[in-house]
Formats: structure tokens, C-alpha cells, sequence
């Protein structure tokens, strides 16, 4: 059996490491807290310990990627495969195929999904597979397709200019609502009740993420602006009506 390094165990990698456990060898490790790895009965290890499985899972913070990179480049081995699942893809793309040794495969992904949305299991979740060196994205893909995950094969630019709006706009507008804690009225339509499943769905994610998602995708500002200025001018052109009646 294969083994399989992952490097952050925070609610993502807890959520991989449950799913993954069954097909491979799963070490994790993580500065932080990883008791939760007992109750999931695989084992613990140093980041370099991890690093050196045959392949490796970067599920850390977009904000410490190119650190942690920085430091698993000398132990990681010849053949392995790197993989990251950041919500942002040109950077971690760029900083791998930058830091990791030429003979190391790498493959960007995007798992568009998490605990919440995957409480229920992972079958017809999204996941999203950017090439980045190596020819292995494919096998990436068919094994994300025999978890029954529904599998996306794009550019890392790509996918970050769809991110811009899939993300950047729906975490802008959602935490907007989760910071104003709007209620679960009683007379609610069902386009209100939709704004409050994408406040459940989100509430819980870290303002790591959220400032991830806004700063480290380069196509996030203009669609996020965009956005406020089109509210601004709307209100606006209300309150400029509503004196004019």
C-alpha cells in the first residue's frame, strides 16, 4: 500500500485523511493539534517524515504554502507526487514547480468542497485538477472519480478566473451576511432561505480562507469591486428616486 504524507491536519485534512485511510498508508502531520488523528486510526509523524511518502498532500493555510515547500523540497523523494488543495491555484502551482526537484511530479487541486458540504459524503462533490509537471493529473482524476467525486480537469488560470466569481463573490457575500448575523424569520421566501444555507455552509471557515480567497487569487479584486460599486450605484439610483417621487 502506497503511502500518503499530509501536511496540515486542520478540518480539510481531518476530512481527507477519513476518506483516505482505507487506500493508503496515511501519516499526518501538523505544528499544531493532531489528537483527532487517533480516533481516525492513522498515524502522526514530522512534516519531513510525511514529506518523504510516496505522495504528499500540502493542506495547509495558502498563507504558509511557499514556506512549507521551502522546506519539504530537500527530503521530498525521487518519483513522489506533491499535490496541494488550496483554494487558490496560480501560486501554489508556481511556488511547487519553483521549489520542488525536477524529478518530483506535481498536480494542483481543488477540492470544492468541505466538512460541512460533505457531511453527507463525497459522491457528486466537485473537485477541480490543474497539470502542473508530470502526466499523472489523470490518475488524480480517475481516482477522484472512483471516490465518486465529479472531477474537473483545467489550467491553474482558469480555474482561478472562475474562483473570482464561484468564490471570491459568494465568501464576500456570505460572510458579509454571517458578520451581520441575519435571522431565520418566520416570513422568509425561499431566496432568503438560500442566503441562510450559504451562511451554514460557510460560517465556520477560517478568515485565513476568506482572506486567501480574496487576496491570493489575482482576478478576485476587480470582480469583488465590480461588485460593490454595481450595490453602491444601485442604492444610489434608489435613494435619488425615491426623492424624486
Amino acid at each position: 500500500m502506497k503511502r500518503f504524507g499530509i501536511i496540515g491536519f486542520g478540518r480539510f485534512g481531518q476530512l481527507a485523511a477519513r476518506h483516505l485511510r482505507d487506500h493508503f498508508d496515511v501519516m499526518v502531520a501538523d505544528p499544531g493539534d493532531v489528537s483527532a488523528a487517533q480516533g481516525l486510526n492513522v498515524a502522526t509523524g514530522s512534516i519531513e517524515a510525511a514529506a518523504a511518502a510516496d505522495i504528499v498532500m500540502l493542506a495547509v493555510p495558502v498563507q504558509a504554502m511557499a514556506g512549507v515547500i521551502a522546506r519539504i523540497a530537500p527530503v521530498v523523494r525521487p518519483g513522489a507526487l506533491v499535490l496541494d488543495v488550496a483554494s487558490v491555484k496560480m501560486l501554489p502551482a508556481r511556488w511547487m514547480a519553483e521549489a520542488l526537484p525536477p524529478s518530483v511530479d506535481i498536480v494542483a487541486t481543488h477540492p470544492l468542497f468541505g466538512p460541512q458540504s460533505a457531511r453527507n459524503g463525497l459522491t457528486g462533490q466537485p473537485l477541480v485538477v490543474c497539470p502542473v509537471r508530470g502526466n499523472r493529473h489523470e490518475k488524480v482524476a480517475a481516482f477522484g472519480r472512483s471516490l465518486g467525486l465529479k472531477v474537473s480537469i483545467t489550467t491553474a488560470e482558469e480555474h482561478d478566473r472562475e474562483m473570482a466569481y464561484v468564490q471570491a463573490l459568494t465568501h464576500l457575500i456570505g460572510r458579509t451576511l454571517v458578520n451581520i448575523r441575519i435571522p431565520d424569520e418566520e416570513l422568509k421566501t425561499n431566496s432568503y432561505q438560500h442566503l441562510l444555507e450559504l451562511c451554514g455552509l460557510i460560517r465556520d471557515d477560517t478568515k485565513e480562507l476568506f482572506f486567501a480567497i480574496q487576496n491570493l487569487n489575482p482576478f478576485a479584486a476587480e470582480i469583488t469591486q465590480q461588485f460593490i460599486a454595481e450595490a453602491n450605484g444601485l442604492l444610489a439610483e434608489s435613494l435619488a428616486a425615491g426623492k424624486a417621487a
